[in-house]
């Protein structure tokens, strides 16, 4: 889906009853956004701590509801003791702490189905009272097609952890991640379209810098996934050196066999490419900023790049807190947050930047 594209009319200071469904709307994808956010924000609370793989089966329906009595918390347990993770990782654990586990998963689960109801509903609304065009309504019955699609990766994902794992795969939660991302920028992207943008003059670099920076986020977040299914944050606790070196040497880089499984699996090189990916956004947004200052001085564009660098600086120091100190708690959410918090940013940045060249 294209962030970018605005609605026909959105160019134009909506009037009337179609003003006003706008507005709805608008209010409504914010909300959406939210939900999504806090998802995320969820989801890395599961990862971090190893409550993921604690929901043996995928019950869409019956799965709503938790285990309402001891017998039945014994069941759900009894199933969690079948996986490698509770026999290698956790065989002492007792029921209580199952309990603590559960409860993160079952939450992170019963938020996506809140999402998908907080979509699907007021879509229908909406449609049903004429306030979509068509172009709209293929852009949202995608968005809700996306969640849907997020449902059944996140199974998929967890489905890799079940047997001869204790974790699920990386590149199945890097994935999943990005497709979280992806649903959460295209939300942001199309409810910012459906505002009309005060005019400003950009460059064509500005739009295509734009574009670019939030590819790069995106593939940033992606690698941060890898060092996260990894667990590649619990080593190499120093920066800017790893083990005494800015570039570890080739052969820790590329000690797996075939070659390509490195940028999945090797924790050196994923981590090493997590940490130059965020040099390199830190450097292309410093450089957006400058140009967007000298070539657009005053304007929304200068301000909102100078606002994402701001924020790409401030989630580089807490990408480096949460490193030094060992991924305490705290820190991988706050990172994980601000990801999504740059991601924002960026779509915003991307959507008002390319509106602009158009006009």
């Amino acid at each position: 889906m294209n962030l970018t594209q605005a609605h026909s009319t959105a160019s134009q200071p909506p009037l009337g009853a179609e003003g006003q469904a706008f507005a709805g709307v608008r209010l409504w994808l914010w909300i959406v956004s939210a939900l999504v956010f806090a998802m995320v924000v969820v989801g890395g609370a599961t990862r971090l701590t190893e409550s993921g793989l604690s929901i043996t089966e995928w019950k869409p329906i019956t799965g709503i509801l938790p285990p309402l009595n001891e017998a039945a918390w014994l069941a759900e347990f009894e199933k969690y003791k079948q996986i490698p993770q509770y026999s290698k990782l956790f065989p002492m654990m007792e029921l209580a702490q199952f309990k603590s586990i559960f409860f993160w998963e079952w939450g992170h689960r019963i938020l996506g189905r809140v999402i998908g109801l907080a979509m699907a509903l007021p879509l229908v609304w909406f449609w049903v009272r004429g306030r979509l065009n068509g172009a709209l309504k293929l852009k949202l019955v995608g968005l809700l097609a996306l969640g849907g699609l997020q449902g059944a990766v996140g199974w998929w994902m967890v489905s890799s952890g079940l047997v001869d794992r204790v974790e699920v795969a990386p590149e199945r939660l890097a994935i999943h991640l990005t497709l979280a991302s992806i649903t959460f920028a295209a939300l942001v992207g199309l409810a910012v379209s459906l505002k009309p943008a005060i005019a400003q003059t950009v460059t064509p670099r500005m739009s295509c810098a734009a574009s670019w920076l939030l590819g790069l986020v995106f593939v940033q977040i992606a690698l941060g996934a890898l060092v996260a299914g990894l667990r590649a944050g619990l080593t190499y606790n120093t920066w800017p050196l790893m083990d005494g070196h800015f570039v570890p040497p080739v052969e820790h880089l590329t000690r797996l066999d075939p070659i390509w499984k490195n940028l999945f699996e090797n924790v050196t090189t994923v981590q090493f490419d997590h940490r130059m990916t965020a040099y390199a956004l830190f450097f292309f947004a410093a450089w957006h900023a400058f140009d967007c200052v000298k070539n657009a001085r005053g304007s929304k564009a200068a301000k909102r790049a100078i606002a994402l660098l701001g924020l790409v600086s401030f989630q580089a120091v807490v990408g480096i807190e949460t490193l030094v100190h060992g991924v305490p708690l705290w820190a991988g959410l706050m990172h994980q947050a601000m990801a999504m918090v740059v991601l924002a940013m960026a779509a915003v940045h991307c959507v008002r930047v390319r509106e602009a060249i158009k006009s």
